[in-house]
This record gives C-alpha cells, sequence and structure tokens, in this order.
C-alpha cells in the first residue's frame, strides 16, 4: 500500500536538516578476511556486490552506542543543545533489547531530558519512514527540533557460516537533526510504501511471538538474517525507481533536476541498475557501499553524512533519499537545502 505524505498541502514550516553525523564499530572486516570464514574471494564479493570492506562490533559496542556517537555528531553540527529536542526516534532492526527502547537508551546518554523517543522497525526503510514521521510533527507546528537516527548492529543476527549473506552485511549509525524552518529549504515531500505478501524475500523470525525463546526452534538458523537475492535485486531496482519518479513528478521535476540520489546501500549493482533506469550520471549518485557494506537503516544517514561533509551537497540542491528493505518496504523523500 502506497502513502503520500504532504501531497496538496503547503506548509508554513519545513523540517530542514541541520546537522548530521555518523558513527562505526572500530573493527573492520575485508573480503579476505571473509574468504578464511567461509568459501568465497574478494573478487566473488566485490563482482556481485560491490562491498570491500565493512566494520562488525566487538562485544561491548552496541547500537545504543553508535547511535548516540552519530546523534552527539548531528548535535554539534547544529549548534543545538539536547535539551532543545522534543522528538528521538532510532530506526532499528537490532535494536539495545526488546525493550526498553534504543531511542530511550539514547535518550539517556545525551540527557535530552525534554524529548520523548520511541523506536521503529521497518528494516533498510526505517529511516525514511522517520524522517517522514518527524516531518509531519514539524510541518504542523507542534514540534521544532526532532532527531532522527538509523543505526544497526547486524553482525549480530549474521551468519557467519552463510557465505551468500555474511558477506552483505556491516553494523554503523547515522543521524540528522531536523529543524523547524520557514524559508523554502527543507524536507518537499516523502512517499513510502509496503507489502507485506513478500515478507519472505527477507527477513529474520526469531525470536518473536511466533518462535518465542521459551521454545527450541525446528530451524536454528531462524536466529539469522534471510535472503533472497534474485528477488530482492528486482523488487528493489523497480521500487527505487517508482518511488524517485514518484516523489519528482509531485513538483513537476525531472531527474536532471536532481541534485543528487543517496540510496540505501544495499547492493552496488541494483543502485546502478536504478541509476541508469533514471538516468542518473555517476556523479549524482552517491555511494559508500564498498567500506560499509548493508548497514540497513543507518546506511541512508551515514552516506548523507559522508556527502554532506565532502561538499557534495550545496545551498540550493535537491537531494532524494531512497530506500527499499523488509517488509516489504520502500520510501523516498525529496529535501530542498
Amino acid at each position: 500500500m502506497n502513502k503520500e505524505v504532504n501531497q496538496d498541502a503547503k506548509p508554513a514550516y519545513l523540517a530542514h536538516i541541520a546537522g548530521c553525523g555518523s558513527s562505526a564499530p572500530t573493527k573492520k572486516l575485508t573480503n579476505e578476511d571473509l574468504s578464511k570464514m567461509v568459501d568465497t574471494s574478494d573478487e566473488w564479493i566485490t563482482t556481485r556486490t560491490g562491498i570491500k570492506t565493512r566494520y562488525i562490533c566487538s562485544d561491548n559496542e552496541t547500537t545504543a552506542l553508535l547511535a548516540t556517537q552519530a546523534s552527539k555528531q548531528a548535535l554539534d553540527m547544529a549548534g543545538l543543545d539536547p535539551c532543545e529536542l522534543d522528538l528521538i526516534i532510532v530506526a532499528t532492526v537490532t535494536p539495545e533489547m526488546v525493550f526498553p527502547s534504543t531511542a530511550c537508551f539514547v535518550q539517556k546518554n545525551i540527557e535530552a531530558v525534554n524529548a520523548w523517543a520511541f523506536d521503529l522497525s521497518a528494516a533498510c526503510s526505517g529511516f525514511i519512514y522517520s524522517l517522514s514521521i518527524a516531518q509531519q510533527f514539524i510541518e504542523s507546528g507542534k514540534y521544532k527540533n526532532a532527531l532522527i537516527i538509523g543505526a544497526e548492529t547486524l553482525s549480530k543476527i549474521t551468519n557467519w557460516q552463510d557465505r551468500g549473506s555474511c558477506i552483505l552485511f556491516g553494523d554503523g549509525a547515522g543521524a540528522v537533526v531536523l529543524q523547524r524552518n520557514s524559508d523554502g529549504k527543507g524536507i518537499l515531500y516523502s512517499t513510502m510504501s509496503s507489502d507485506g505478501s513478500n515478507w519472505e524475500a527477507l527477513s529474520c523470525e526469531a525470536y518473536g511471538s511466533k518462535y518465542p525463546a521459551c521454545k527450541k526452534l525446528d530451524d536454528p538458523d531462524k536466529i539469522y538474517m534471510s535472503i533472497k537475492g534474485r528477488e530482492v535485486y528486482q523488487q528493489a531496482v523497480r521500487r527505487i525507481v517508482e518511488s524517485v519518479k514518484h516523489c519528482l513528478k509531485k513538483f513537476d521535476l525531472t531527474t536532471e533536476d536532481l541534485d543528487m540520489m543517496i540510496s540505501h546501500q544495499m547492493n552496488a549493482r541494483i543502485i546502478e541498475s536504478a541509476s541508469k533506469r533514471l538516468k542518473l550520471p555517476k556523479e549524482k549518485v552517491f555511494m559508500n557501499i564498498a567500506e560499509y557494506g548493508n548497514t540497513s537503516a543507518a546506511s541512508v544517514p551515514i552516506a548523507f553524512n559522508e556527502c554532506y561533509r565532502q561538499g557534495k551537497i550545496k545551498k540550493g540542491d535537491k537531494v532524494i533519499f531512497v530506500a527499499f528493505g523488509a517488509g516489504l518496504t520502500w520510501g523516498a523523500t525529496l529535501i530542498q537545502f
């Protein structure tokens, strides 16, 4: 089902990105390292995914820790005291624990005493979903400042014996500060969609109410992520293209009007295929998957933070964030800087 946000309304305020930040674990796992763990090679992984390295958490590095580090960077850039935050959302499928929410741990860590906080689970699309939720609160005039975080420790649910999936994933966090703005800068439009009938394409089945921890699993691998590569590839390319076109159409724009696309970093071949269909040149498509791998909800904010800090986004640019993930879920956000 497709959900359109702010289709016709022209709000007095827009949600403007005032600061960004990212964090990664200290340990780096290379393709060469993986070749010693499973039957694979650097050439095989690079050719099929575009990934060369990924960051992996140590035992004492957690989702809340990475989220907190990224948040502090974003707040510093925005020049915002944590006490001024109204809302904190953490997009993650690898939370600190079942409950409380990871967002509550971040709220405690940064001492954002006036913010309410919650987690959002939409896998790789979680950051896009979270942006849209915060967008509504800011456009309505209810809130002035929101902290949106995508944070994952996917290594904790990766089967390191499965060469088809363990090569893909990494850990990390990215964050942005959204602020109320009345000068036309900010999120112009958002679109989100989902299709639960294809949930088996990407999943991690245990431990939830269907397969609780108190019962023995019929398949012990249910505790790990499962991915059907061919099905995901086809769906991802199609949905990314659809979402980007949908956003641009709402403002009578074409891809020529777009200055940068920052996609969820799931697979270089998927991003390249979608870019080709959109007729976007390489210089308008930011990719850092080679270094980070697939960090799910963290990948868009990590990529944005690097892109922005490298000076590849300037005042007046139109930038689109787009993601596709488990659920199935997908969405895009068009932003004027």
